[in-house]
């Protein structure tokens, strides 16, 4: 057969005129095109090179975008996007960046929401469903969700309500034995027992709840796929769809190892061996000084307890040091509130907890870190990794919201290290006391020595460190941005101006005698890489506001940013270190 040429797809449209060899021969291209592009780009490999027959049964069944699909996480959505009127994206590396790695309403009509966060799916699609139904409209709607989305609570909320809709609501759930790593949770048994029964055994959970429920054995099968999906097309009544996939179909490297491949930079299609290795004297990265640190602790004390939600490499835990762990590290899987509030009964029952979230997950569990965690006064600790303005850059993955959501809720140290040194002894501290609820915010960058700054053996009253003593101007840099602040100072040195210099090491509360000496200062800048509004910065601004000295807040915009470049934000903020010797200056 000849090859298919990919360009003239447009639209679904254009592939639900094919053959069924004719789709068979498009899938192998897509899965073709998505390798070539995933060696030379990067991106989310796995779950989307497991997906392609799906995608394609999906759009060839259903009469899309009338009938609405709703992409659980969405990283999975690369031949979705191929096939509605994106190819060139996938096709031409000068286009490679034009589209998203999620669902997008921006790039097109089909994308229904911009989702990058597990779980949401089948809530959000039930919703859509009520909406049609309330209308009076018969459109299908479709949810798919996979990779361990179903261990969120979302997830088992929006089944809940789903299964009482009594119209047609259709749950696609891939199942490919899969989350980032391997899957954590008791649901999975039941999704194992389903796939060793053919969709026979019971419990079914499905079932239990009050779904219809169909399974699909070869769930890379074009034939079998369409065939089932055209079987619940038009149904009048709430059914789970679980097809069984291979995570990285294709490509030999990411099915032998579906923990690596699940994202990947650029990699050798035949090896899979990673095109760009990084310096041999590389500083030592945070997540590696965390796992060994924790590591070494869980060996000293019993105690002490590692937790992650679903996932691992973002701690450096790779299988390895999981086996070396043992019991002692726990994965809930993807399930943010549930690791907070683990955290909080281990904390309860004597345990020394340590929690590593990624900065734009932690949100997914504010209630818990209010209520189970801050007003028990439970003495977990949580590490927050990619918060700043150099961690992930998309728009559903953010790092800078975390000060101003956690730093503002009462009993809750939030600490922001400024170095390695003092990042160990942040931990060390909050690992050994017993009072407190601590964050600790690792700085955005490699991890950075600095033999200089002063640790302190308890953090959990306010001190300032002022690093430099100066006159009429004092500069604040929080975590990350203590680094710039620094070099500012320098450079205001070099003409003459000597600033104070302060790393004020804790974010949620004030240090006010360090602030009152500042009181008779002319300029006082802060910054931090979080959100202005609500952020470190306007604490220190509302204290000092009936002082004469002038307050200077530099940070980031309240705003849902995508995809930017790291060095043009900082310029855009003012926070390069010429820029904020340039404020001071001006301020004076």
């Amino acid at each position: 057969m000849e090859n298919i040429d990919l360009s003239e797809i447009k639209t679904p449209a254009d592939i639900r005129k094919m053959s069924l060899p004719e789709l068979k021969q498009l899938a192998s291209e897509l899965r073709s095109t998505l390798i070539e592009k995933l060696a030379a780009h990067g991106g989310h490999v796995g779950p989307n090179l497991g997906m392609v027959e799906a995608v394609i049964a999906l759009h060839y069944v259903f009469d899309t975008p009338e009938d609405k699909i709703v992409f659980d996480v969405s990283h999975q959505t690369y031949p979705h996007k191929m096939l509605t009127g994106r190819m060139q994206a996938f096709t031409d590396p000068a286009h490679y960046d034009d589209v998203t790695g999620y669902t997008n309403p921006n790039e097109s009509p089909y994308d229904l929401y911009s989702l990058g966060h597990t779980s949401s799916a089948v809530a959000l699609a039930a919703g859509l469903a009520k909406a049609r139904d309330l209308k009076g409209e018969k459109e299908n709607v479709v949810a798919v969700i996979g990779d361990g989305s179903l261990s969120g609570g979302v997830a088992f909320e929006g089944l809940d309500y789903g299964a009482t809709l009594g119209s047609n609501f259709i749950v696609v759930v891939n199942d490919n034995q899969m989350s980032i790593a391997e899957n954590h949770g008791g649901i999975y048994a039941d999704l194992r027992l389903l796939r060793n029964t053919n969709g026979e055994g019971e419990p079914n959970l499905f079932r239990s709840m009050g779904y219809a429920y169909r399974y699909v054995k070869y769930g890379n099968d074009l034939k079998s796929l369409i065939e089932m999906f055209q079987s619940v097309k038009d149904i009048n009544y709430p059914v789970v769809v679980h097809i069984n996939t291979v995570k990285g179909l294709g490509l030999k490297p990411a099915v032998e190892d579906k923990e690596e491949f699940h994202y990947a930079g650029p990699f050798d299609s035949k090896t899979g061996a990673p095109l760009y290795e990084g310096p041999k004297d590389a500083p030592e990265s945070y997540d590696e000084l965390f796992a060994k640190k924790m590591l070494a602790k869980m060996k000293e004390n019993e105690k002490v307890v590692t937790i992650t939600a679903g996932t691992p490499g973002v701690l450096a835990f790779d299988k390895a040091r999981r086996l070396e762990a043992g019991k002692q590290f726990i994965d809930v899987g993807i399930a943010e509130q549930a690791a907070v509030d683990v955290a909080s009964g281990l904390a309860k029952g004597g345990m020394r907890p340590v929690v590593g979230f990624v900065s734009s997950f932690l949100q997914r569990a504010y209630d818990q870190f209010s209520q189970d965690i801050a007003l028990n006064r439970q003495p977990a600790t949580f590490v927050v990794f990619y918060g700043s303005m150099f961690g992930m850059n998309d728009e559903t993955h953010l790092g800078f919201f975390d000060i101003a959501l956690l730093s503002n809720i009462p009993n809750l140290l939030y600490l922001a290290p400024t170095c390695k040194e003092e990042f160990e002894a942040m931990l060390d501290w909050s690992i050994k006391q017993e009072k407190l609820a601590t964050v600790i915010r690792i700085p955005g960058a490699d991890a950075v020595s600095n033999k200089e700054i002063k640790v302190l053996d308890d953090y959990s009253k306010p001190e300032y460190d002022i690093v430099r003593k100066g006159e009429k101007v004092a500069l604040i840099g929080a975590g990350t941005m203590f680094t710039y602040m620094s070099l500012a100072a320098d450079m205001l040195a070099e003409q003459g101006i000597k600033a104070t210099l302060i790393n004020p090491r804790n974010l949620s509360t004030l240090d006010t005698k360090t602030l009152d000496s500042l009181k008779d200062y002319s300029i006082v800048i802060t910054a931090e890489d979080g959100i202005i509004d609500g952020g470190y910065g306007q604490k220190v601004a509302s204290y000092l506001g009936e002082a004469p000295v002038k307050v200077i807040n530099l940070g980031l915009p309240k705003k849902f940013l995508n995809r930017y470049n790291y060095s043009d934000l900082q310029k855009e903020c003012g926070l390069t270190p010429d820029q904020i010797a340039q404020t001071a200056k001006d301020a004076l």
